[in-house]
């Protein structure tokens, strides 16, 4: 059994009969207050950014085999 919108509506009116609507206003403005410090304190802590440069190729070693045939 799920809920219908006259359950949802009875529970809308009880929950501002309970705590009244300046209450609930104030509450959702203290939600907004903190939603808007949080996504600034998000903007503020950008991480820092490594550039990674790419190595240079190194030069082959060149092996002992190698030595020999060429002299």
């Amino acid at each position: 059994m799920g809920l219908s919108w006259s359950h949802i509506l009875i529970v809308v009116l009880l929950f501002v009969l309970l705590f009244g609507r300046n209450k609930i206003s104030e509450l959702m403005g203290d939600l907004a207050k903190g939603i808007k410090s949080f996504k600034a304190g998000m903007a503020d802590d950008e991480p820092d950014v490594i550039e990674h440069k790419p190595e240079k190729p190194k030069p082959a070693k060149r092996t002992a085999a190698r030595s020999r045939k060429s002299g």
